[in-house]
């Protein structure tokens, strides 16, 4: 593995805990110490989590951060997402015939009217947001601060950029976010990819955040995985 790419986790461990996610994901027995556990299939697909806990961190004191990364390979999971469209767009968005992606014009946050209720019940039920490049400055004025505060602010989308590329490059994004406890976690993969796949994607959100800490891997106590 390439060391510039390869986090200080072991290897083999890694792998290993990954294989038995997987495998119990699709029924199958695995050794947990010494007990035989019979995995469960789920009927929906199930989502991998990361689950990391800091320390030497006190976020009372310490500079809290926000970082993103593309991860390799997604997506990660099934977000809803919501697409602030000009006309193009918004035809770009009903040709791509996702049940989980939707368009809204201007016409439609006009009808908002920056009520704060309704932008925040907006703000829930879409996972992330992007926004046609000539609507990103008219968003404080159609929607006030809403969207900002709930950490959902849109990826911008450009005349030329694809709206389905757009999509897919938001499904296979994870952010990690310092708030004010030393426990952080997020989606990086699911149970249809396969382990060098989930690999890839741990190994990358990994780095971005050891990379945003003041003493690097020094600030590292513990990291899980989980579905």
């Amino acid at each position: 593995e390439n060391p510039a790419t390869m986090s200080k986790i072991d290897a083999d461990l890694m792998t290993d805990a990954i294989s038995k996610i997987l495998a119990y994901s699709e029924g199958k027995e695995i050794k947990i110490g010494k007990d035989a556990v019979k995995g469960k299939k789920r009927p929906f697909q199930e989502t991998i989590e990361l689950q990391i806990t800091l320390k030497n961190y006190d976020p009372t004191k310490d500079k809290r951060f926000a970082g993103t990364v593309q991860l390799p390979h997604g997506p990660i999971r099934n977000l809803k997402l919501c697409v602030l469209a000009t006309a193009e767009h918004a035809k770009d968005v009903a040709g791509l015939k996702d049940p989980r992606v939707e368009a809204r014009t201007v016409e439609e946050l006009k009808k908002l009217n920056k009520n704060k209720k309704l932008v925040k019940k907006m703000a829930k039920k879409y996972h992330a947001f992007l926004a046609s490049q000539s609507i990103i400055k008219l968003i404080p004025r159609l929607l006030g601060p809403g969207l900002n505060r709930a950490g959902k602010f849109p990826t911008p989308i450009a005349a030329t950029d694809s709206v389905s590329s757009m999509v897919e490059e938001v499904q296979r994004t994870v952010k990690f976010q310092m708030k004010k406890v030393v426990c952080l976690n997020t989606p990086v993969a699911n149970v249809s990819m396969n382990v060098d796949q989930v690999r890839a994607n741990i190994v990358a959100s990994v780095n971005l955040l050891v990379s945003m800490l003041k003493k690097k891997w020094q600030n590292v106590k513990t990291v899980y995985i989980k579905s």
